[in-house]
């Protein structure tokens, strides 16, 4: 029964510890739970076996759950929780296909240096260079750059 008892708990803290490193990584609660029951397996070795004994299943427990440990580090599971690719796309890329310098446009609020304008049927917002520009003044793109229109009166 104590062989039982005994293989057990090293058993289960091994399954904790292995379970820990393969399928819930960076959780950490699996994994001291795994540890404290390796700990009480090797506890229950001590206070029921000989000591030259109890020191062999340490000794069995601790290098078999240290090569999990190497295993799980090694077998690249951790790249299948890396983040591997970045987002190359950015917002409003083509916001300013269709206009031009000098394309003539309306105002549809005050721009006060910032507000909308409107140039082709479409409402962008813009910045003004001259400062306030009331709403219903035509408008003339000056420059267009950064997905930035400034106008000027």
């Amino acid at each position: 029964m104590t062989w039982f008892i005994l293989i057990s708990l090293l058993s289960i803290g091994l399954i904790l510890v292995v379970a820990e490193v393969l399928f819930v990584p960076g959780t950490t609660l699996v994994g001291i739970l795994g540890a404290l029951v390796t700990i009480a397996g090797v506890y229950y070795a001590f206070i029921s076996l000989e000591k030259n004994i109890a020191y062999a299943v340490t000794a069995g427990a601790l290098t078999v759950n240290l090569a999990a440990l190497v295993y799980g580090l090694r077998s690249g599971v951790w790249n299948k929780f890396a983040l591997k690719n970045s987002m190359q796309s950015r917002a409003f890329d083509n916001r300013l296909d269709g206009l031009y310098v000098q394309m003539e446009g309306v105002a549809t609020s005050d721009i006060k240096p910032i507000g909308k304008a409107e140039f082709a049927d479409k409402i962008y917002e813009v910045k003004s260079d001259a400062g306030f520009i009331r709403v219903g003044t035509k408008v003339w793109i000056s420059k267009l750059e950064n997905n930035t229109i400034t106008v000027k009166v």
